[in-house]
């Protein structure tokens, strides 16, 4: 009997050590435009018990690093380079325990205005969204973390009712399904979402599977997953509305559509960015220009709709994105046009967003994204 309960203690001693604690301290890496003050991408240190930020390190001299995206093992930075039709993607090795970065090398996007990049989980390719070109492209990742020239290159056609905006394809994202079989991407343009195959090995990665339409005009932007993998959520920018889908195995089927504007708004307005809670409890959407607001809803767990909690200030022009904390605990909206990161509170029984006067100065800030410091 005593030998089983030294055998049990030592192998639940052993399963402690195994078990690696979750991360108390995060980076905060900023993508902006350099047009202002800012010189490139920047690196803070997020301490989740307080909320606080504190200065780690920049790489400057990179031209509109608007979008960015880091890999799983978080050694690598790719983003693009929102450089008219001279569009870049630049890679960059990382050092999450120092926040610093180190140029590798930079290829064309195959495009104009590069506005989103992601990044498979075995690093075998990135994708990159040319807003003003309408076109998709992928570039392959060699063993050093540095980017190829691009492989395959989607050129989306057609156009949408606003001949201000939509007169052609005007891609805006890329984003991968949780199993990452599909990759999705936007085409504001268009009004449409499109679904395409991913085979990683293939010279050519995607093929196109199918597409789905919004409302004309409405303009689709940014998207994301709810946690369980069962709901999808498309915000659309010129429509301030989001619209859940079911999803399964690369097929959407329309459950809800719900409008971000207040009856009596009088102002411009564009939907900016859309993400979720940990737990999938709370979706959270950005209204940018004359709106400067963030909107809380709650997640129905029986059939993903969603039900409009509050609409909260972001003490800032133009809340171009934000980030939620990988605890649940926190949300950073990042103003492009009044410079500066503010950090709120999140309830975690309402969704509510309190103020805790936390902000940071930055220039231009136009993305956020989230990393373990250790």
């Amino acid at each position: 009997m005593k030998r089983f309960f030294l055998a049990a203690a030592l192998l639940l001693s052993v399963q402690a050590f195994a078990q690696k604690p979750a991360p108390s301290t995060y980076d905060l890496v900023v993508g902006t435009y350099t047009k202002g003050a800012s010189k490139g991408i920047y690196v803070y240190r997020f301490y989740e018990e307080s909320g606080k930020l504190a200065y780690l390190n920049e790489i400057d001299d990179v031209s509109n690093p608007s979008y960015l995206c880091l890999s799983k093992d978080n050694r690598f930075i790719y983003a693009v380079n929102e450089d008219g039709k001279n569009g870049g993607v630049s890679a960059f090795t990382f050092e999450p325990n120092v926040g610093t970065m180190k140029f590798l090398n930079k290829q064309s996007s195959a495009g104009a205005d590069p506005c989103y990049i992601s990044v498979d989980e075995d690093r075998k390719n990135v994708f990159v969204a040319n807003y003003s070109s309408g076109s998709l492209a992928v570039l392959p990742i060699g063993k050093d973390g540095s980017l190829g020239a691009p492989s395959q290159v989607i050129q989306d056609k057609g156009k949408g009712p606003d001949t201000s905006r939509q007169e052609g394809p005007h891609v805006h994202t890329a984003y991968f399904s949780p199993d990452e079989k599909y990759l999705l991407y936007t085409n504001l343009g268009t009004d449409k979402l499109n679904i395409t195959r991913y085979h990683a090995s293939d010279p050519k990665p995607l093929t196109e599977v199918s597409s789905t339409s919004v409302k004309p005009g409405n303009g689709p932007r940014h998207l994301v997953f709810s946690p369980d993998k069962k709901y999808l959520y498309l915000l659309q920018e010129m429509g301030s509305a989001i619209t859940v889908y079911a999803y399964s195995g690369g097929k959407v089927k329309e459950l809800q559509t719900i409008g971000m504007r207040t009856p009596d708004f009088k102002g411009t307005n564009g939907a900016a960015a859309i993400k979720i809670t940990p737990d999938g409890h709370f979706l959270y959407a950005t209204d940018r220009l004359d709106a400067s607001a963030i909107l809380v809803y709650s997640i129905n767990p029986q059939d993903g709709k969603l039900t409009f909690m509050e609409r909260h200030q972001t003490f800032g022009k133009n809340p171009r994105d934000f980030a939620i904390d990988p605890t649940g605990k926190w949300l950073l909206v990042a103003n492009q046009d009044s410079d500066n990161i503010v950090v709120f509170k999140i309830s975690p029984g309402t969704g509510g967003l309190s103020s805790t006067g936390i902000t940071v100065q930055i220039g231009n800030p136009v993305c956020l994204k989230f990393t373990p410091a250790e």
